[in-house]
């Protein structure tokens, strides 16, 4: 489908609005809400129409708005208020600048972040949890240069056609709607990185720069006029391609992006980076760009293999080998027996990213975790997985000492916990942050509780409708609007979410596996259930389609269409209203293919429980009192076996435990033994599922250490590294 461009003109503020100007540039407007507060108040409906993006308001908005505002002291007096309060964020010591002796730089790598909805570059839960990390690390003060690609159609938009099929098209976004801007060289022009491809050809990127609160963001952009017409679509959309496409995408990411480094360091001064983190193995390539650069300064390759791996932290994010980036060796051939990597050989290059096994396939996770001392999944269940998945790249070690550890993701609560909640808790206990209140404290009534419940499953309902009624007529133009939808959903009724990508795994359909057991679910006159449900499948997994097309006509019953939607296009927009309004948050992947799952987390930060297969983060964190778990059918004879024991088991949860508890009053007319669960997880997985407990466990865990390791390695011209180098070879020769 071809790409949809959009483009935004940059507005030009009166003189007494520069404070304006300033918070739009900086990225924390994405979860700081006196900030969103301000510019929402410049138009609110502009505002709501383009989805909360500070930079396209102020291009959209009247210059007779703009020069009213400018003169309005009250509104110019709390910009300059609100700018004054980021400076302070960005200048003040935050809990990273007690650390003795701690990296003045920490790079992190990944092939998308999800940031704000206006900044679409990302697909699922892997960018959404790289910008929670940005987040947090700014939050907390970690030095983070964060490396990514500019791609210029981000994530597909989806839409549901009347036969239930997904169809995709790529908005193309415009970087001067962008809080960005270019690397520029002295001279003023755009400092460009270039990568020397086979047949003597070049691809250069230029750099643009973002500020995520204390954090730089730098992400490569091919789309430029010094490339020839194929290679500047190299960065044209995520995960849109594959073969050497998904090649040239990594290389640019890992080789260019080490490059982007240096040259922000040279122009700004800033200092190079200590630790290198890949988020994934897409960045791999990343490990030896830094080789080539030590074999420059006099190493062998041996010598400089054993200084990055020091200070190099990988993460794995898939329990599956289907998940794992892997690439024909010829293709590795080809694009290294160039100029590309000077003093690395192709055979060195070979020998870190063989897929143990078969020497024929190029496996970008082995190079990460060859290239890394210190690796880690992300969740304990996911670290024994992986352990066991990754197991013979360590060859006669017992599984349970394979060197990979875990780190259970978390969520950036200042994002992911809505307004309501937050003001509650300020409104209750004088704080907004919602991590560190005392949820269990008998200041904070029932009733207030399941107000605030109340009006965020409202909230999802109208956003639920709207959505609902726009994607009929997107669908259906010039037809008028049924009836029924306006009666969509019930906003008094227990409501489950279920989103998330659309694999196969994570079975969506799970809960068809026995239509007329969930009609008589949702129909239930006493104790009503309702689904709200959306997720994107790959555009090129028809598998995965399929199933959403079971599933949305499956929703187009008469008896059900008012008690199950299917909402298209699942972003960051929609996903604001979806996890606080749901009271129950869904999630029933085959065990244990989960690494973590993120979205549970964000929902019972709002107070909903979860209903889960003890799978991912839920495996370690579920208590009995926070929700339920799904048994696994583990024995089952065949994968059809499986999911019928497991759906049965669904059924008989909601019906007599999930509905039944929501649904029983006290004698003050409220659920009291489900508010006593909400109250329980606010209280217990608040701050155990934040990101600030992630990102402090991977900088005491693993940067710090790699910091260390590092400086080991280097101090005295390599002496640690050429030793330990000599000694291995030493032992190879002669065991």
């Amino acid at each position: 489908m071809k790409a949809v461009r959009r483009f935004t003109v940059r507005a030009v503020l009166p003189e007494s609005l520069g404070s304006v100007g300033v918070l739009a540039a900086n990225l924390r407007w994405s979860w700081h809400k006196p900030t969103r507060d301000l510019f929402r108040d410049i138009d609110p409906d502009v505002w709501r129409q383009l989805g909360h993006d500070p930079v396209g308001l102020l291009g959209e908005v009247a210059p007779e708005r703009l020069a009213e505002l400018g003169n309005d002291q009250s509104f110019v007096d709390r910009a300059n208020a609100l700018a004054h309060d980021l400076h302070t964020y960005l200048t003040e010591p935050r809990w990273y600048q007690s650390l003795h002796d701690a990296p003045a730089s920490i790079a992190y790598f990944s092939p998308e972040y999800g940031i704000a909805a206006a900044l679409p570059q990302y697909s699922g839960g892997l960018g959404i949890l790289a910008g929670d990390h940005l987040k947090s690390a700014s939050d907390l003060g970690v030095p983070l240069v964060a490396i990514g690609l500019y791609y210029r159609a981000g994530y597909f938009r989806q839409a549901i056609g009347n036969d239930g099929w997904q169809r995709e098209t790529y908005p193309v976004s415009d970087p001067d709607g962008l809080p960005m801007k270019l690397l520029r060289a002295a001279d003023g022009s755009p400092e460009l990185v270039s990568l020397a491809l086979p047949a003597g050809r070049v691809v250069h990127a230029r750099v643009w720069i973002l500020s995520v609160g204390r954090v730089t963001q730098l992400l490569l952009d091919t789309d430029i006029h010094d490339n020839a017409d194929d290679l500047r679509g190299v960065t044209d959309r995520l995960y849109g391609g594959g073969g050497e496409h998904r090649l040239l995408q990594e290389l640019l990411l890992g080789i260019g992006g080490v490059r982007a480094i240096k040259a922000f360091s040279r122009l700004t001064g800033a200092p190079l980076p200590e630790v290198y983190h890949t988020n994934e193995g897409h960045a791999g390539f990343l490990g030896l760009e830094r080789i080539a650069g030590l074999i420059a300064e006099g190493l062998s390759f041996a010598e400089a293999l054993r200084v990055i791996r020091a200070a190099t932290v990988f993460t794995t994010h898939t329990p599956v080998p289907a998940g794992i980036d892997r690439f024909p060796m010829e293709y590795i051939d080809r694009y290294f027996g160039t100029d590309l990597l000077p003093g690395v050989t192709v055979d060195d290059i070979k020998s870190l990213g063989h897929e143990a096994g078969d020497d024929t396939i190029f496996n970008m996770a082995h190079m990460g975790l060859r290239l890394a001392q210190r690796a880690n999944g992300v969740s304990q269940l996911h670290g024994e997985v992986s352990r066991g998945m990754f197991g013979e790249l360590w060859p006669g070690m017992d599984t349970e000492e394979v060197p990979i550890t875990s780190v259970t993701n978390g969520v950036h609560a200042a994002t992911w916990t809505d307004v309501r909640m937050q003001a509650l808790a300020e409104r209750v206990f004088g704080s907004s942050d919602t991590t560190t209140v005392n949820w269990a404290d008998g200041a904070l009534t029932d009733g207030d509780l399941w107000e605030v419940r109340g009006a965020m499953r409202a909230k999802l309902v109208r956003d639920a409708r709207d959505r609902a009624i726009a994607s009929f007529q997107e669908e259906n133009p010039g037809s008028p609007v049924p009836s029924w939808m306006n009666n969509l959903l019930d906003p008094n009724a227990l409501t489950i979410g279920f989103a998330r990508r659309v694999p196969t795994y994570k079975r969506l359909t799970l809960m068809l596996s026995n239509p007329e057991r969930l009609k008589t679910i949702l129909t239930n006159t006493e104790r009503p259930v309702q689904f709200v449900i959306a997720g994107k499948s790959h555009p090129a997994d028809d598998a995965g389609k399929a199933l959403i097309q079971k599933l949305v006509q499956f929703s187009q019953d008469y008896d059900v269409r008012e008690r199950i939607v299917f909402l298209p296009n699942y972003d960051m927009a929609m996903a604001r209203h979806l996890y606080p309004g749901t009271d129950v948050w869904l999630n029933n992947p085959l065990r244990p293919l989960e690494a973590c799952g993120t979205s549970g987390m964000k929902a019972a930060l709002n107070g909903s429980l979860n209903l889960s297969i003890l799978d991912g983060w839920w495996n370690e964190y579920f208590d009995g009192d926070n929700g339920w778990a799904i048994p696994t059918a583990d024995a089952a004879g065949d994968d059809a076996q499986r999911d019928a024991l497991e759906a049965e088991a669904l059924y008989d949860l909601i019906e007599h435990q999930v509905a039944a508890t929501f649904y029983e009053l006290d004698g003050n007319g409220l659920p009291g033994k489900w508010l006593a669960k909400i109250r329980h997880t606010l209280a217990t997985l608040s701050p155990e599922l934040s990101a600030d407990r992630m990102v402090k466990e991977y900088v005491n865990r693993l940067y710090l250490p790699a910091a260390k390791a590092g400086r080991e390695f280097s101090d005295k011209d390599f002496q640690n590294a050429r030793q330990l180098a000599g000694w291995v070879a030493n032992i190879t020769a002669n065991w």
